[in-house]
């Protein structure tokens, strides 16, 4: 399942444009903040999927039936790029656990790449909610070797992907290896570079949020 969020007039789609804009997005702390609040919309979207359970809770004047999160989902972040958005999410699932994945594209003297993935904190990810933040899902391949490397630590019982842009290829690749998720976007662009950027994007996520990198 593939959730558009641009598809219904919001103010996502204001800080969308402003996300793309060449002039906007050099403000590294508003764009950061961007990410964190369509991370944050995605996470009121997603909290209503999810189980609920009645819990009694004493206030100054009686007894309130309140309905509170039965289980506390995982929140598994690409790192570096995801942090922005990873923060919008604990913002909201603020008691979660939390999980962090270093995948990032090696890249070849030909201009191609690989997906390199080094390292995985997480908690027991058996039977839980998974909501993973990357903020451009581009080729998908990254995200995919991530979802692997996710079920080799125990397998979830829902997967969420959440991003502020897609591409229509990543979506289809990701669908076809894991069907069962669903993916949350600010918004979906039909096109890719040759060396798997999306067009026409915005750029570099993590280096507009954090600065540019040496390439490795």
């Amino acid at each position: 399942m593939v959730i558009n969020l641009s598809e219904r007039h919001s103010l996502v789609s204001n800080w969308l444009s402003e996300l793309r804009d060449v002039d906007i997005q050099t403000d590294r702390l508003r764009f950061r903040q961007n990410l964190e609040k369509v991370a944050e919309v995605c996470a009121y979207e997603i909290s209503k999927k999810l189980d609920y359970e009645e819990k009694e809770v004493n206030t100054p004047l009686g007894t309130s039936v309140c309905k509170v999160l039965k289980v506390q989902p995982v929140l598994a972040t690409i790192l570096r790029a995801g942090l922005a958005m990873h923060n919008g999410l604990l913002r909201y699932f603020d008691k979660a656990d939390n999980a962090f994945i270093s995948a990032y594209r090696k890249h070849n003297t030909d201009g191609t790449f690989e997906i390199s993935l080094d390292y995985i904190s997480c908690p027991q990810m058996e039977n839980r909610v998974v909501i993973i933040s990357d903020p451009m899902l581009a080729t998908g391949a990254s995200l995919v070797k991530t979802i692997q490397f996710i079920r080799e630590e125990g397998n979830p019982a829902e997967m969420h992907i959440v991003c502020a842009l897609a591409c229509t290829v990543g979506i289809e690749y990701v669908l076809r290896e894991e069907p069962k998720a669903t993916i949350w976007c600010g918004d979906i662009d039909d096109e890719l570079t040759a060396k798997g950027y999306i067009v026409p994007g915005l750029g570099d996520a993590g280096d507009l949020a954090f600065g540019v990198k040496v390439q490795m």
